[in-house]
């Protein structure tokens, strides 16, 4: 399985449209236009069909963690007082 298969099942699976990759692939700071998404996602025997690199689906991968779970919380000072306010309220907000 390519790169261009595994990008494009997951943009079906997720019913992504392509401003949505452009949108998500700009968390990660990779600057990628629709027209270079519709080369990767056509068929390999077409002539503007583009290989989807490595570098592109990992930023699009990691994107999409940040797309779909938000962004990650700045780390705390180990044994601060606002460390443990969080890890009260992290606990309040579960129980």
């Amino acid at each position: 399985m390519t790169n261009n298969d595994i990008i494009k099942k997951l943009r079906v699976a997720l019913q992504l449209k392509d401003d949505d990759i452009v949108r998500i692939l700009s968390l990660v700071d990779f600057k990628v236009t629709t027209t270079e998404l519709g080369a990767i996602f056509r068929k390999e025997d077409h002539p503007n069909y583009k290989e989807c690199g490595d570098q592109l689906l990992r930023n699009f991968l990691n994107g999409l963690v940040i797309h779909l779970r938000g962004p990650m919380e700045k780390p705390v000072a180990a044994g601060s007082d606002v460390k443990k306010k969080v890890i009260v309220k992290r606990i309040k907000d579960k129980g």
